[in-house]
């Protein structure tokens, strides 16, 4: 049988369920890309609150696959969570999400959704791409071509800013008070980010709905969570240990974290009673995590990846790597953070360390490279910029970045292809498939402006620091280039 409502009685005890009817749940957050990262973030501290108001649930929209509105429209929006550390685990069924809409199938029902009275919050985790900017500058992408389609065909629009335009002028249109949007993806100032890129689409539309979008609020959180992609050991494992099939159960660990900004002029629910923080300026805390646990992923799984780990734990066992990591965040990214008063980041650092080497997380190098030319602006490239200002050393940074360039060039050291995931894969091959010399590659890399800006990649010093990293990959490999950390 299926996890649905009808179901829940039948579930162990030992399994937490919902403690309110899921039934009586109404709309009032839309969600842009109801991917897992949400299902085990968002979704579940909205779950902890909604026995005290049940009108702030979820209706979950995908916005390039109908993957997820499948698999759980059958199930009444209901799945798994299943928490998991060396220590043990622990099965939640999670109830928030209680609708899901494809919007390239059904873009009207969307665009409804977010121009009823009763939607106040519009969230998105749409990846880094999905905001089509320029991650050097954090401005839209005009030539992008979602950007390009929804200026000419606003009533079917395909990207989120699109859908949110959209539905902004709708609202006004019909005397309706603006949502509050609030974006939860890795952009530095991402609420910042977020309104730029929504007023200048919004300009190039209509200049009424500019000054619109100039009166948006948009609150800047910092979020997170480890959330490996399910397989399907995971889903058979689920379904043994509840007896009922779960088409989408979300595997993720113990540890969870969500700073925002409290700007909310339609209210918002009280996250703060699930473990939320709420501060007037999150910048300082979106900073630190982008640059010790994002850049210490991101450099973590090229690496990892080059040299044949499969998950972050392999990885973190690879000699050397846990040494270098450990170097990256305490010696070249904390002396870049502004002071954070009464925040332990020995603490944070070392309980970062110990996230990575959980056993029970099967979280993917290959997953985490995903959108490396998205990523590192954010992620390794800020910070690398700091230190050069310093005049300080970034060996490690470098040689994430470097990590990066090897793998994106498409073949791994045993000359087998990878399957790189990036908006820009056919430029970067096209780019250096043909280079084998280490300085021509990232010279060739180096034109890349919207990863490179014109400081870095006229750089002398950071051009020579990549060059040493990268001559290092290809002629030792990436494990043995760990092993002289060890």
């Amino acid at each position: 049988m299926r996890l649905s409502r009808l179901t829940l009685d039948r579930l162990p005890e030992a399994v937490k369920k919902p403690n309110y009817d899921p039934a009586q749940v109404s709309v009032g957050i839309v969600h842009l890309g109801i991917g897992a990262f949400h299902r085990a973030h968002q979704a579940v501290f909205t779950d902890s609150i909604l026995a005290e108001d049940v009108s702030w649930g979820i209706s979950g929209v995908s916005l390039r696959s109908p993957d997820t509105r499948d698999a759980l429209e059958p199930q009444d929006g209901l799945y798994t969570l299943k928490i998991q550390d060396g220590e043990g685990e622990q099965l939640q069924v999670v109830g928030s999400v209680v609708e899901l809409l494809c919007a390239p199938e059904e873009p009207e029902a969307v665009l409804r959704r977010m121009a009823d009275p009763a939607t106040r919050i519009v969230s998105l985790t749409i990846t880094e791409k999905g905001y089509c900017h320029n991650p050097a500058t954090g401005t839209l992408d005009e030539a992008h071509p979602d950007v390009v389609h929804d200026l000419a065909n606003p009533q079917r629009p395909r990207s989120a800013i699109g859908f949110i335009v959209e539905a902004l002028a709708r609202r006004e249109a019909a005397g309706i008070a603006p949502f509050t949007l609030l974006c939860c993806d890795n952009l530095p100032s991402n609420g910042h980010v977020l309104k730029r890129v929504v007023r200048r689409f919004a300009e190039l539309r209509d200049p009424v709905l500019a000054a619109l979008a100039d009166r948006l609020s948009c609150p800047s959180t910092m979020v997170d969570r480890i959330v490996p992609a399910t397989t399907d050991s995971d889903r058979e494992g689920i379904a043994t240990a509840l007896g009922l099939e779960d088409a989408w159960p979300i595997m993720t660990e113990p540890f969870q974290q969500w700073v925002i900004e409290d700007d909310f002029p339609r209210g918002r629910p009280a996250w703060e009673k699930a473990g939320a923080v709420f501060v007037d300026d999150v910048a300082v805390f979106e900073m630190m995590k982008l640059r010790l646990l994002n850049g210490s992923h991101s450099t973590l799984a090229y690496l990892g990846y080059l040299a044949g780990a499969e998950t972050v734990a392999e990885a973190m066992a690879l000699p050397g790597m846990e040494v270098l990591i450990e170097g990256l965040m305490r010696e070249e990214a904390t002396p870049t953070l502004p002071p954070l008063p009464g925040f332990d980041l020995a603490a944070y650092r070392a309980d970062l360390l110990r996230r990575f080497r959980n056993p029970r997380l099967r979280h993917r190098t290959w997953q985490i490279a995903m959108d490396g030319s998205q990523k590192l602006p954010q992620r390794l490239l800020g910070t690398v910029r700091d230190r050069l200002r310093a005049g300080a050393g970034y060996e490690r940074l470098a040689l994430g970045v470097a990590a990066w360039m090897r793998y994106a060039r498409g073949f791994d050291e045993r000359g087998r292809e990878i399957d790189v995931r990036d908006p820009h894969t056919a430029r970067i091959a096209a780019l250096v498939q043909d280079i084998v010399e280490p300085e021509q590659i990232v010279d060739a890399y180096l034109t890349m402006r919207d990863v490179f800006d014109a400081d870095l990649a006229g750089s002398d010093p950071f051009r020579l620091a990549l060059v040493k990293a990268l001559t290092r990959l290809f002629g030792q490999g990436s494990a043995a280039t760990l092993r002289a950390y060890a």
